[in-house]
């Protein structure tokens, strides 16, 4: 398996990915979003906050995305280009994944909560009323190794 689609297969596990994005002055910004789903060689994620990511997308388009498998040690970095969805078919249809996403991350988070006897409304997820999508198209990937060995792929 190559490595974008060993990359692509972690976050099919993942409920959020830490995204990098950069200023047209090149200042670099990095912050968490909800990765909604993982479809071909695009990333879904949800971004609730709306702030410096999506001014700097609107200048620079490049993303970097990067996470870790807890369970190899493989660090991911995937790079590509974003497109800001804030409206149309495609919002829709991910509001819908959205949704459904909610409601099985707010009952796992309940469950973890009592497991863990925690109040319950610490772990409740609520989608706010606006929120964007962002679909990022995948054209390189690089596999860090636990030796710090770094294989990398275009797409």
């Amino acid at each position: 398996m190559n490595i974008i689609a060993k990359a692509l297969a972690v976050l099919k596990t993942r409920e959020f990915i830490s995204v990098a994005t950069a200023d047209k002055s090149g200042k670099p910004n990095s912050a968490p979003k909800l990765l909604l789903k993982v479809k071909g060689a695009f990333i879904y994620l949800i971004d609730y906050s709306i702030g410096k990511t999506v001014q700097n997308l609107r200048v620079n388009p490049l993303v970097s995305l990067s996470f870790i498998d807890v369970s190899s040690l493989l660090g991911y970095r995937l790079n590509g280009t974003a497109a800001v969805i804030e409206k149309g078919r495609l919002y829709a249809e991910c509001l819908k994944v959205l949704r459904k996403k909610e409601i099985t991350l707010s009952a796992e988070r309940i469950v973890q909560g009592v497991r863990d006897n925690k109040a319950h409304a610490d772990f409740e997820m609520g989608i706010p009323e606006r929120f964007l999508v962002y679909k990022v198209r995948i054209e390189e990937g690089s596999e860090i190794s636990p030796r710090g060995v770094i294989e990398r792929e275009n797409n």
